[in-house]
């Protein structure tokens, strides 16, 4: 029977990977790469011969649903692997497992590394509960905005970014978010391995200190809980109605009863805005 193996691969150091991976990858009749070359590599240091066939971030949307047709066809046991880390998480292979689960294939994960747990194992924040963002948008307004929704929903919010981005994006926290914590790894599990842990500002400076700061992954923990959330927009249905008309009134120059039109053309009940409407007209009667 056709059956799908996601295999976590080491984000560094080799001494990581499991026997299970290793022995997965050995009895799969086919291995499913990120990156062939990369994968190759891993197989040749544990002597695992088994073919290899590419489903990258390019290709994976048509892969994905052939190589899930082969092995439905020919009983295929096929293990799914990225570069480094476990597939799906930022990386390739959500196309491959969609496709075997909705054919009915059996998906087991076979765990491993993964650079945003690492992270969090090390970050001394508090963990139970976080959420995760992956890679951010590239432009600064975008960036913003992420941080912003951050703010708004997260408590601890794990990102990937990459060497060459990532004193920007650290620039652009410590403008929006100055009173938050961060603990940025980089290199983890490898020689130089390296976590900075601060305020966005202590951090930033540390980074721009660092002469090799464009060398190696980076997986940022940033820490909310103490930061200053901005107030929620108050929705429109908790406001009285009285106090839209005489927004209407004064926002927009309308009389009351062109104020009471909009907010009817705008799904407020006709009965409740008339209602408003005396009340406002008793209480500029009794003023």
């Amino acid at each position: 029977m056709a059956k799908l193996y996601v295999v976590a691969t080491p984000i560094g150091n080799l001494g990581d990977w499991s026997p299970r991976a290793a022995e997965t990858l050995r009895g799969a009749d086919l291995i499913a790469a990120e990156d062939t070359r990369v994968t190759a590599k891993l197989c040749q240091v544990f002597d695992i011969h088994t073919p290899l066939i590419s489903c990258h971030r390019h290709n994976e949307d048509s892969r994905g649903e052939s190589l899930a047709e082969r092995m439905e066809a020919e009983n295929l046991t096929v293990a799914l692997t990225t570069d480094a880390g476990t597939p799906c998480i930022s990386d390739p292979g959500d196309w491959l497992v969609r496709a075997c689960l909705e054919r009915g294939i059996p998906v087991e994960p076979v765990p491993g590394c993964c650079a945003a747990i690492a992270a969090l194992s090390i970050c001394g924040f508090d963990t139970r509960e976080f959420t995760f963002y992956g890679f951010l948008p590239r432009e600064k307004k975008d960036i913003r905005e992420r941080l912003r929704e951050m703010l708004a929903k997260a408590k601890l919010a794990v990102i990937h970014e990459s060497p060459f981005r990532v004193t920007d994006l650290v620039g652009v926290i410590a403008e929006e978010i100055p009173e938050a914590r961060l603990s940025v790894s980089c290199d983890l599990t490898k020689m130089h391995e390296k976590t900075l842990r601060g305020s966005p500002a202590e951090v930033l400076e540390a980074l721009k200190a660092n002469p090799k700061t464009e060398k190696g992954e980076y997986c940022l923990v940033l820490d909310l809980t103490g930061a200053e959330r901005p107030e929620p927009e108050k929705k429109t249905a908790d406001i009285p109605l009285e106090a839209r008309l005489v927004a209407e009134m004064t926002e927009n120059g309308l009389t009351l009863r062109d104020a009471q039109n909009e907010l009817i053309l705008a799904g407020e009940k006709k009965n409740a805005v008339k209602q408003a409407a005396l009340n406002l007209k008793k209480m500029f009667a009794d003023a």
